[in-house]
C-alpha cells in the first residue's frame, strides 16, 4: 500500500494491472536482497496456507465475460500451490495449473468462496490474497482475523484504496518490521 492508502495506481488495465506506478508498491518483494527482512517475509508468504480467496481483478483478464485463453498473470506455475477461489460475476470452469494451483471461479459471493476455501484448507489457513475490493468485502463480513500491510514509502495520488466504506473495523498492531523499501505491519482485527 502507498503512504496515501492506495493498493493500485490509477488507470488499471489488462496491460497495466496495478495501474500507473502500481508495480513500485512491490519493490520490497522483487528487489529484496538475500538475508534481508524483505526476503524473509517474501519467502514466508504461503507457508501453512491451505487455500486462497481473491477477486476477479487480482486474477485479471479484464471486466465482463471471460476470454478463456486468459490464465492469470503468473504463467503456467502460479505461486499459490493450493486451491484459489476467485470472486466473479461470470461463470467459468475451474482452471488447473502446474504446481498444485487450481483456480475455482465463484459467482455466489464472498461467503460461498470463503466456505469453499475453508473446506479445502482443512486445518490449514485461508488467506485472502486481494485485491482491494475482495479484502474490503471480507473485512465487512468479519471474515479476516489478521491483516498484513506492506506500506511502500511512496505516494500514488489516486487509484484503488484499501480502506474505504468499512464501517467500524478496528485494528490492534501485533508486529512491525521495516526495510528501506517497506514497513511490514501485522494487525489483529478487533471486533467491536
Amino acid at each position: 500500500m502507498s503512504l496515501d492508502g492506495f493498493v493500485a495506481g490509477p488507470n488499471q488495465s489488462v496491460q497495466n494491472p496495478l495501474g500507473e506506478n502500481g508495480e513500485s508498491l512491490h519493490r520490497w518483494m522483487f528487489e529484496a536482497q538475500p538475508g534481508s527482512i524483505d526476503a524473509a517475509i517474501r519467502n514466508s508468504i504461503g507457508a501453512g496456507v491451505g487455500a486462497y480467496v481473491m477477486g476477479r481483478n487480482m486474477f485479471g483478464g479484464g471486466p465482463g465475460g471471460w476470454d478463456e485463453s486468459w490464465r492469470g498473470w503468473w504463467g503456467d506455475n502460479p505461486p499459490y500451490h493450493a486451491p484459489v477461489y476467485v470472486l466473479t460475476n461470470h461463470p467459468r470452469a475451474s482452471l488447473e495449473m502446474e504446481g498444485g494451483t487450481t483456480f475455482h471461479f465463484v459467482t455466489e459471493g464472498p461467503e460461498k468462496a470463503l466456505a469453499l476455501a475453508r473446506e479445502a484448507a482443512g486445518d490449514r489457513e485461508v488467506h485472502v490474497a486481494g485485491g482491494a475490493d475482495c479484502v474490503r468485502q471480507c473485512l465487512r463480513l468479519g471474515a479476516i482475523d489478521e491483516l498484513w500491510l506492506r506500506t511502500a514509502p511512496m505516494l500514488l495520488g489516486s487509484g484503488e484504496r484499501l480502506f474505504e466504506d468499512l464501517g467500524d473495523v478496528r485494528f490492534e498492531q501485533l508486529e512491525t518490521v521495516h526495510s528501506p523499501l517497506a514497513a511490514h505491519v501485522r494487525y489483529r482485527i478487533v471486533r467491536p
